[in-house]
């Protein structure tokens, strides 16, 4: 993971930002889909086949990146978790480092939910996707 992936696991804000403008293409399925194919009425030199394949293509290869970077975050903070632990035991009294701890410790459950919301995300995409290209494109 690079140097911009630790910053963006950092501040949990911030990575959802990121997200956010990642899952733009999940946002706007719909209305790429109505863009790119054709209706029966209107098609022109566009081959739906070939703009399915593409958007599938595309659209695998956002999930695969939003999944590693969400990880990579996961792990990040596990291990954080696991250094800040071992800090505590060692001064057991030191409140900034309890404090910490907790802290890392929400960050990494909202970082785990935002799994699930990917399968739902991806979900609802892949759906749209299937009633559209269902019969142009079977991945």
């Amino acid at each position: 993971m690079d140097l911009t992936q630790r910053v963006e696991c950092a501040d949990f804000q911030l990575f959802q930002a990121n997200l956010k403008v990642m899952r733009d293409i999940d946002d706007k399925i719909i209305n790429t889909l109505n863009s790119k194919l054709p209706t029966n009425f209107s098609r022109n030199d566009v081959n739906p086949s070939t703009t399915c394949k593409e958007l599938f293509t595309e659209l695998s290869s956002t999930y695969a990146h939003r999944e590693k970077v969400i990880k990579g975050c996961i792990t990040l903070s596990a291990n954080r978790i696991k250094l800040l632990a071992g800090e505590k035991d060692a001064d057991p009294d030191n409140a900034s480092i309890l404090k910490d701890l907790r802290k890392e410790q929400t960050k990494l459950r909202m970082l785990q939910s935002e799994l699930g919301v990917e399968e739902v995300v991806k979900e609802r995409s892949l759906k749209v996707f299937q009633e559209r290209c269902r019969a142009y494109y079977k991945p």
